[in-house]
């Protein structure tokens, strides 16, 4: 369930992809040592004030509403598959990544997921959209929404390694709530089921926290 750069992945390359990927990816990795959460710094919060006035309970609720639905056999075909290779998205991952859209058809979906929960609520912008997990963390730590603390709604980038660096990601999902005893529970798709799941997650595998921009953290 190691979420790579999925196009590179399944056009058959290293996981180490391009010298452009790599470029990419160290890039992300220096974002992950300097920054934290500054909300009144975010450059997200005037964009967000254009944009539909979304809760964390409506993404929550959204996202949990997809609960059961299953990749096929050769680990793709879902609607967030499909949507993402329709976007404009998928063309400019392609162009940053290498490989083909075509080679998201059976790609790693956990971000897919995500991204889809986002644009299908109008927030795409302040929620960020990518096939590549490690890339959407330095998005949220470059504007500023990045953090340690489980809030509900917010994103949650994975490492099954413990490690706190970027490229320990392996996964993505939102959190549903915190537990308070060492544990969240979770909202993810491409679970190790192969589908959306409700799970409960140790905090010790958390590398860090995406902050989308929510109704209640606006100005009234």
């Amino acid at each position: 369930m190691r979420v790579t750069l999925a196009t590179t992945l399944l056009a058959g390359l290293a996981l180490t992809g391009s010298t452009a990927a790599m470029g990419t990816a160290h890039a992300d990795t220096r974002a992950a040592d300097a920054a934290d959460f500054h909300p009144d710094a975010s450059p997200l919060l005037k964009i967000a004030q254009k944009l539909p006035k979304v809760s964390s309970d409506q993404v929550l609720r959204l996202a949990q509403s997809q609960v059961g639905v299953s990749e096929n056999y050769y680990g793709g075909g879902t609607k967030f598959h499909q949507w993402y290779m329709n976007s404009p998205r998928a063309q400019q991952t392609v162009a940053r990544d290498g490989g083909s859209v075509y080679a998201y058809r059976n790609a790693a979906w956990c971000d897919m997921f995500v991204s889809w929960v986002g644009d299908q609520l109008g927030i795409r912008p302040t929620m960020g959209w990518d096939a590549y997990t490690v890339s959407h963390a330095g998005w949220f730590k470059q504007n500023k929404r990045w953090g340690t603390r489980p809030a509900p709604g917010a994103v949650v980038f994975f490492g099954w390694s413990g490690g706190k660096n970027l490229h320990n990601i392996d996964h993505v999902g939102f959190v549903i709530k915190d537990n308070g005893d060492g544990t969240i529970k979770t909202v993810e798709g491409n679970t190790g089921n192969g589908k959306v799941e409700i799970r409960t997650r140790p905090t010790a595998e958390v590398v860090g926290y995406g902050y989308p921009v929510y109704a209640d953290q606006l100005p009234a």
